[in-house]
Order: structure tokens, then sequence, then C-alpha cells
């Protein structure tokens, strides 16, 4: 072969290596371009993730509150708002000064009471003005605690513990002086600090509990249970709370069927 034929051969196969070569580049920085863009793409989502469960928290988190009774480890209520329509406190001449005997139902457990209204006339009064008016009966218990803290709350009609009556009264009348409360003992529930803000909301204690005392001083203690306190520990406390928790719905739906006092 003559050596110039030779020569163009040999230039020609080199170019196609070098453009086997360029097209290989050209592919492997194709790759390298895109792998960099997947990652980019990747990374980003993620940090777009990442802020969009973020900032979902931190809406969830900066939403207002529900008024609720508070899940503190303590009977608490919200006092009715002051309008000009609110009904009067009735008179704490009702309840004579003297002991006043009746029967609380609830889910069909019978419980005898005795409310004290020589201790608490004004709580007493307001409670036997209540249940003339037959105010309790079909209203829920909605609140029950059991982790060291033991009562079933009751008497808000609105069923979420931010109801009342349409009054409020004070002071606390009553309040054992070492904050413990026995099993069985019928209390009034209140806003923490305020003791001018009794109303229909009450509690049972089921076990001994202690409830500290806050800056408006202890809860008004009207009377006790009587009779029918084991059975309604087996049929309703025992049974526990909502979700397993220590503060909340009873597990068993809890309604008042009436409740009358002589």
């Amino acid at each position: 072969m003559a050596p110039s034929k030779q020569n163009d051969r040999e230039a020609r196969q080199a170019r196609e290596r070098l453009r086997a070569y360029q097209a290989r580049q050209t592919v492997h920085e194709e790759k390298v371009k895109r792998r960099k863009r997947d990652n980019w793409i990747a990374g980003i989502s993620v940090l777009v993730i990442v802020l969009l469960a973020v900032g979902t928290q931190l809406l969830f988190f900066a939403k207002p509150a529900a008024t609720s009774a508070s899940a503190s480890p303590s009977p608490s209520a919200a006092s009715p708002s002051p309008s000009s329509s609110a009904a009067a406190v009735p008179s704490k001449s009702i309840a004579e000064g003297r002991t006043w005997t009746g029967d609380l139902t609830i889910n069909g457990i019978k419980l005898g009471v005795s409310l004290d209204g020589a201790a608490a006339p004004q709580a007493v009064s307001s409670t036997i003005s209540l249940t003339q008016k037959k105010f309790y009966d079909g209203l829920t218990c909605h609140r029950l605690t059991n982790g060291g803290f033991y009562v079933l709350q009751c008497g808000d009609p609105n069923g979420d513990g931010t109801g009342g009556p349409g009054y409020s009264y004070g002071p606390v009348e009553n309040a054992p002086k070492n904050d413990k409360y026995a099993a069985g003992t019928l209390a009034m529930a209140r806003q923490s600090g305020n003791a001018n803000s009794q109303g229909s909301q009450f509690f049972i204690v089921y076990k001994d509990t202690t409830i500290p005392s806050d800056s408006a001083g202890g809860y008004t203690v009207i009377g006790k249970i009587t009779s029918g306190l084991p059975t309604l520990i087996s049929s309703v406390t025992d049974k526990g709370v909502q979700g397993g928790s220590t503060d909340g719905k009873p597990a068993v739906a809890t309604k008042i069927d009436s409740f009358t006092l002589q």
C-alpha cells in the first residue's frame, strides 16, 4: 500500500477514535449533569417536604385552643360570660341552714345524697334551686379523672366544661383545710384562682383525693354521697377514660337522669 493511502487511513481511524471518544465524553458529561440535576431536585423536594411539615405543625400549634375544662388536677369550670340577661344568683336563704337529702340518679344508678345547707348556704341554695327547675335532668358527666386524682365532674349544659346556669357566685365555702376530699364528697367546680366562678358544675370524689388549694382557696363541699357509690365506681369510673387517658370523657357515656332534694 502506498504511504499516502496508509497515512489517509490512519488519519481517518484517528478521527473516528476521536469522534468516539468525544461521544463517550459527551454521554458521560450528560450523565453527570443529569445526576447533579436529579440530586438537586431531590434535595429541593426533601426541603419542601420538611418545610411543609414544619409549617403544618406551626399552624396547628398556633391555632387558638378551644375553651374546655382544664387538664390540670383540679375540678375546673368556665363561668358564664356577663350579660344584661344573666340570671340572678339564688338567695342563700333557700338552704334554710339545714341538711337536705335526696337522690342523684346517674345512668340508672340511684345515689343517695346529703347536702349541708348550714356549712355551704350559697352553694347548696343554688343547687336546690337548679334541682327544683330540673336543670340537671339529662345533662352529661363530661369529665373523669383517674391518675391519682379521682373525680367525676357533671352539671355542664354544654357538655364540655364551658357551660353554666347563666350566673356565677362565690366565695368558696366549707373547703377542707387539709385539702383532702374523702370518697363520696360532693363539691363545686370552679375556674382556677377564681372563687366567684362557681355555677352548676359539681364533682363527685369517688376515691380519697388531695386537691391542692390555689389563690382562691379550696373547693366548696356541699355534701356527700350516702349510698350507691360502689355501683357508680364499678359501672362508670372503673371503666376508665376515653382513649385510655387519665383525664377526659368517661369511656362509658354518663348522664344524669334526675336530681331531687327535699
